[in-house]
């Protein structure tokens, strides 16, 4: 995985999820008022073995939004390791229906480096960026130039999904579009496709959710020909089910697959809370 994802396999899932064009019409509903406050448990198993935990916490104020992740690995592996991390990600949704990011920042520390990647951005294109401690310069490195960095979202803010058009949440367009990904260090596309609608029944939503696909583009930042690098390219197997929040017309992550060159890694819900006070959002990611 790369640098910028040490930390969370679960920040790196999450570049599978980000909106595509909404009907403005849903837009208009969004920014007159509608709030909403998620919080959602994860598990995370790679390979069939428990390696850790996440919690994605979102709260929606009317155009405005705010999405906070954290994750750890547990057991084994961050006896080991010593792995975890958080992010955040804070913005508006746009008159299209997409959310545009204002400020990014993700810390993932580990036993051997901590690595923390900020982004300011305005509609959608970076205006200002860093990583500590830097990149090493890498030749084989395909560059990222500035036109690399605009009409993005940062993997954090993918995770807020308001739905496509006026229909059912669960409407089968909600998967199918293409994700402008940059995550201060690589700049790559996410195509999604719909693949099938299932009922589900968790600790906190019990119904209907689509399963889209997912396809791995990269575009700049990557290096072409580590084997990582192309078995992604190559992967066709990787997958996520997405939950609706009725009151805010926007779907969730319910559960992630993605096949990784060490076994399936899956994170799934264990808890998926639709209330909570607006001001309950930082605390829950620190407990």
């Amino acid at each position: 995985m790369r640098a910028t994802s040490l930390l969370p396999a679960f920040l790196a899932s999450g570049l599978l999820l980000a909106t595509g064009q909404a009907d403005p019409a849903a837009a208009a509903r969004a920014r007159g008022g509608a709030s909403a406050n998620v919080t959602v448990d994860y598990g995370i198993i790679l390979a069939g073995v428990p390696i850790g935990t996440a919690k994605v916490v979102g709260s929606l104020d009317g155009p405005r939004y705010r999405m906070d992740v954290s994750a750890r690995l547990t057991g084994l592996a961050g006896a080991i390791t010593g792995g975890y991390g958080s992010g955040r990600a804070s913005g508006q949704v746009a008159p299209t229906g997409r959310p545009q990011p204002g400020t990014f920042a993700i810390s993932s520390h580990s036993s051997s480096a901590s690595i923390t990647v900020r982004m300011a951005l305005t509609r959608g294109n970076v205006v200002a960026s860093e990583i500590a401690p830097p990149l090493l310069v890498d030749p084989e490195r395909v560059p990222v130039n500035e036109t690399n960095k605009r009409g993005i979202i940062d993997p954090v803010s993918a995770l807020l999904m308001p739905a496509q058009g006026r229909g059912s949440l669960t409407d089968p367009e909600n998967c199918n579009r293409v994700i402008p990904v940059f995550d201060g260090a690589t700049r790559f596309d996410v195509v999604l496709s719909y693949g099938e609608t299932r009922q589900v029944d968790k600790p906190g939503y019990a119904g209907p959710v689509l399963v889209c696909n997912a396809r791995y583009r990269p575009i700049a930042g990557h290096r072409p020909d580590r084997p990582g690098v192309k078995f992604m390219e190559d992967n066709t197997d990787m997958s996520v089910w997405l939950a609706p929040v009725e009151g805010a017309r926007v779907l969730l992550p319910l559960r992630i697959a993605v096949r990784t060159m060490l076994g399936t890694n899956i994170i799934e819900a264990t808890r998926f809370d639709r209330g909570g006070p607006a001001g309950d959002t930082a605390q829950a990611v620190a407990q």
